[in-house]
């Protein structure tokens, strides 16, 4: 029989259970999955918002993905398409709310996209393409950015910063 004391441990953790976490990483796995059979590419977003720049911008570092970036754009459609489809079915549809500043989340969406930039790729290339394929880049980038999402957590924290 399995020691429920762990199980228990981890419930405060998540606190609306874990099935929905479950779920959502078996689909984003699956989807991966999908798109590395189909094209032996690894799926990860910020290159497939570089491909939808491409329809924009002239510049060589966009053009490189002119060949293939109608289906790019379809699968960056649908993580947009799924998380709407998400919260219209669960109830909760356009009930978000932040109490964070419009300029600080702008501020951390460009900061977010100079690492991708600076850590050739995002978390979800890295985390989940990359070291499920154990890539000790996307390793040592998956720890790195942990390591750093903590250390800045807690600095925040001492320092008392509300949004």
């Amino acid at each position: 029989m399995i020691d429920p004391l762990p199980i228990q441990l981890l419930a405060e953790f998540f606190p609306n259970g874990v099935a929905r976490y479950a779920i959502g990483g078996l689909l984003v796995g699956l989807g991966a999955s999908i798109v590395y059979l189909g094209t032996g590419i690894s799926a990860g977003a910020s290159t497939f918002l570089e491909s939808t720049l491409s329809y924009v911008s002239g510049r060589s570092r966009f053009q490189q993905y002119v060949s293939s970036r109608d289906w790019r754009v379809v699968f960056t459609g649908g993580i947009v398409a799924g998380a709407a489809v998400y919260s219209l079915t669960s109830g909760d549809a356009l009930q978000y709310t932040t109490a964070v500043q419009p300029w600080r989340l702008f501020v951390g969406g460009v900061l977010v996209g100079v690492g991708t930039r600076v850590g050739k790729g995002c978390t979800s290339g890295h985390g989940i393409c990359g070291v499920g394929s154990a890539s000790r880049t996307s390793l040592v980038g998956v720890a790195t950015f942990l390591l750093v999402a903590i250390g800045v957590a807690q600095v925040v924290a001492a320092l008392g910063v509300s949004p």
